[in-house]
């Protein structure tokens, strides 16, 4: 063999021999299910739980979208979920209600170091704190120690006797009362600080704060598909019906009810609501300043660390991390069976909405489990093409 053939051989054994490893590799390692296909697995992972029907949709950087539905609409008429369902935004819309604040403060309209006496004298006497020590910014980032006690139902005999009831804003204020205030104004989610919010919103401008949000979020971004809701009980079409479930053979149609907080309600889909959040994150409602004091954070408490794993909460946003490195900006919404989970990438670039029409809240195992189910398909979405991090 001549010295020009065995080089042709070494050639030729090299080429076999990378081949076969890269066969051996491909048979080792399964290649990784397409975005798409992966959120199709995520939705029915869900449903799977025993979630009556799911409703997912990314959109990626170069815009495209990705949607995907399991379950049902209809637990009687089996009808199939639609991926341009609408469902209550529920506490989502505190983003809206922080965007707005934001504004105002940039525009010289209030200061977050406003206090609620300011803005609202007398509004929190008799709930045992002290409104002259609460300020703006500690309503929007849950540190204003205020007592949350908006009204709810446990049961379903609550639900039908509580579903179509109505209540000022002054009134879910008077509710909460608390005989121990922090006064070291640690992390603690209160709805009722949101309420507050959405009155000084209201006091700054002259306007109620749903037509503020509309006004200067919803109609500049082309959100037709959020509306305000009012006291209506009912939503627009489609929509997938809403469950709760109270307890084994417990599961309650919840669909028919209006919100407590009918200021800031609104109706949306998760077309809208991807919108929203990349629009936010990628600075086209906030000015640069304002925005960076959105997102910054204090950790939550060891309750809801259960639910975001590390989480912080900034001013109407959460931080969390994703397995792939880096973190994420978020905030779900739960109310009336329908529960939302959502996420955008610091630049606004990749987001993921994951909404859910039934809320198994029967036990914390099945809260946590359907919570845990919902934060990876957000963070599979957020992280396609992109390797996890060990």
């Amino acid at each position: 063999m001549t010295s020009t053939q065995r080089r042709h051989l070494a050639v030729t054994l090299g080429v076999a021999a990378l081949l076969a490893a890269q066969v051996a590799t491909a048979v080792a390692q399964p290649a990784r299910p397409s975005p798409a296909e992966q959120l199709r697995r995520d939705t029915e992972a869900i449903h799977a739980l025993g979630v009556s029907g799911v409703q997912a949709r990314v959109i990626a950087p170069d815009g495209r979208q990705s949607v995907a539905t399991s379950g049902t609409a209809d637990l009687n008429t089996g009808r199939p979920v639609s991926s341009d369902g609408y469902f209550r935004m529920a506490s989502t819309a505190k983003t809206l209600v922080a965007t707005v604040v934001l504004q105002l403060e940039a525009e010289g309209k209030l200061s977050l170091v406003d206090t609620v006496d300011h803005w609202l004298p007398g509004a929190m006497e008799g709930t045992g704190n002290d409104g002259s020590l609460i300020t703006i910014r500690q309503l929007l980032q849950h540190t204003s120690g205020i007592h949350d006690n908006l009204p709810g139902y446990t049961t379903p005999q609550e639900y039908y006797q509580q579903r179509h009831d109505v209540y000022s804003p002054e009134q879910l204020v008077a509710l909460a009362k608390a005989p121990e205030p922090d006064s070291t104004r640690g992390w603690k989610y209160s709805n009722t600080g949101y309420v507050l919010l959405a009155m000084i919103i209201q006091k700054a401008t002259g306007q109620p704060a749903h037509q503020e949000i509309e006004d200067r979020v919803l109609r500049p971004l082309g959100l037709h598909q959020t509306r305000w809701m009012g006291t209506s009980p009912a939503l627009p079409r489609p929509h997938s019906k809403a469950y709760q479930l109270f307890g084994p053979g417990s599961l309650v149609d919840v669909t028919d009810q209006t919100a407590v907080d009918h200021e800031t309600s609104f109706a949306t889909t998760t077309r809208d609501e991807n919108r929203l959040l990349r629009a936010l994150l990628a600075g086209r409602l906030l000015p640069t300043r304002q925005l960076a004091a959105m997102k910054q954070t204090v950790s939550v408490s060891a309750e809801v660390q259960q639910f975001w794993p590390e989480g912080r909460y900034g001013l109407g946003l959460v931080e969390r991390p994703l397995t792939c490195g880096g973190t994420y900006w978020s905030h779900e919404g739960g109310d009336g069976g329908y529960i939302t989970l959502n996420g955008v990438t610091d630049n606004g670039r990749r987001s993921a909405v994951v909404s859910m029409s039934e809320a198994r809240g029967d036990t914390q195992e099945h809260v946590l489990e359907q919570e845990k189910a919902a934060s990876a398909l957000v963070d599979h979405a957020l992280c396609a093409g992109r390797p996890s991090t060990p």
